[in-house]
């Protein structure tokens, strides 16, 4: 009797904790469906707000404009804004923390920031395969509007973080974004004559490494870990940074082109690698080839970004002795002149001794494409510009006095 009275209150203890979890269970689904459904309308109201603020820019275009580019303009724009709207929906569902938690009941702020961004991206790609725009105010659009939009890239995931909202969505669309941008980006300075055509392979190297991915997964090949590196997203912000500047119309070639150059190279050399090792060329679990990659770190880190500071001065120091000290010393305002040529011995010494040398390398670039509005450049000047965006994307390196910028980047971009 014993027996029976004690199975019989473990079954009923067991039916009672199934009952109980699919309540639990249903609680649970009509919460993530009642969840989505808010999803869906938020997400649907900021797609209708985004095609209207598209059409309020082409009502403008077609004045300050001729109304046949703003009607080419509003066509692609609308295209790119209704692939976002496709790639949005279709994973909206990614809207939680990770793949066992709940849905958010909204999209948060840093979402909202994100598909900002991307109606910025949707109203940069209506100007692609049509002339730059004239005029003092219109010809800026383009640069501005991606600058905004490039900006907003810095903002979205510290708004996300900051209010304890990131999302697998945010993550994806954020992804999106970038890679768009950077395509529409390239494809314009490409059209303008501002950046070789080679630099493409830059603005279009995510789909095709993408495409590479989807490929190997259709011939069922392996595709290999591709294991984290802090540079990945910094080098992305620096392209994006130097696409801002190239569709600026103050600046033209060579300074873009050159720069273009240097800013793809180490850029396009990291895909090609990260390709090798994801269909298994490189193995990177190996222990010879991760001691190869350590060794090349330690050389970067301990001989070449060293020496690339002490070229920078160097070859300062020749152009001065090349070409003299810089005409912008003959102007009518010399305390303006007396103090450009002080920022640039300050930059100067700030990359030699490695203090902040990032930020400095980057306030070098600014002063040289704005010296070089007015000068032409030697084939001195090539080099000098190349080494200092070199020494931006890789960093100070060891015997650096102060390296606060490498830790801020790392921390804030290469998460």
């Amino acid at each position: 009797m014993l027996g029976k009275s004690s199975s019989t209150r473990t079954d009923l203890a067991y039916a009672f904790s199934q009952l109980l979890c699919e309540q639990v269970y249903s609680v649970l689904i009509a919460n993530n469906d009642s969840s989505f459904e808010r999803l869906k309308k938020e997400l649907s109201s900021i797609l209708i707000l985004g095609l209207g603020g598209l059409i309020a820019i082409c009502i403008v275009l077609t004045f300050a404009w001729q109304q046949a580019n703003a009607f080419q303009w509003i066509i692609q724009a609308g295209l790119i804004w209704a692939f976002i709207a496709y790639r949005s929906i279709k994973y909206l569902n990614l809207n939680r923390a990770n793949s066992r938690s709940h849905l958010y009941s909204n999209l948060g702020w840093g979402n909202r920031l994100t598909l900002f961004r991307a109606m910025l991206i949707a109203a940069t790609s209506g100007f692609l395969f049509q002339s730059w725009p004239e005029g003092t105010v219109l010809s800026w659009a383009p640069g501005i509007i991606y600058f905004i939009a490039a900006t907003l890239d810095r903002v979205d995931g510290y708004v996300a973080r900051k209010t304890n909202q990131s999302s697998m969505f945010g993550t994806r669309l954020d992804t999106i974004c970038d890679a768009l941008g950077l395509a529409i980006a390239s494809l314009l300075a490409v059209g303008y004559g501002q950046t070789h055509w080679s630099f493409l392979f830059m603005g279009l190297a995510y789909y095709g490494f993408h495409s590479g991915i989807y490929w190997r997964n259709k011939q069922k090949l392996t595709v290999f870990p591709l294991p984290p590196a802090m540079h990945r997203r910094t080098w992305a912000g620096f392209q994006m940074g130097y696409l801002v500047v190239a569709l600026w119309p103050i600046f033209s070639p060579p300074v873009t082109l050159i720069g273009g150059f240097a800013f793809m190279l180490p850029a396009l050399t990291g895909f090609i690698i990260d390709w090798l090792i994801v269909s298994g060329y490189i193995n990177r679990e190996a222990v010879h080839i991760d001691r190869y990659f350590r060794r090349v770190a330690a050389f970067s880190q301990i001989f070449f970004q060293p020496a690339l500071r002490v070229t920078i001065i160097l070859i300062l120091v020749a152009s001065t002795l090349t070409t003299g000290f810089p005409p912008i010393l003959k102007t009518e305002t010399p305390w303006l002149s007396s103090l450009i040529i002080g920022i640039f011995a300050i930059t100067s010494i700030a990359i030699l001794f490695g203090i902040a040398g990032r930020f400095f390398a980057l306030m070098l670039i600014a002063l040289l494409s704005w010296y070089y509005i007015n000068n032409p450049m030697q084939i001195l000047d090539y080099w000098l510009f190349c080494c200092v965006v070199w020494s931006l994307l890789l960093g100070s390196g060891h015997f650096s006095l102060w390296l606060k910028d490498d830790h801020w980047l790392n921390r804030y971009d290469g998460t």
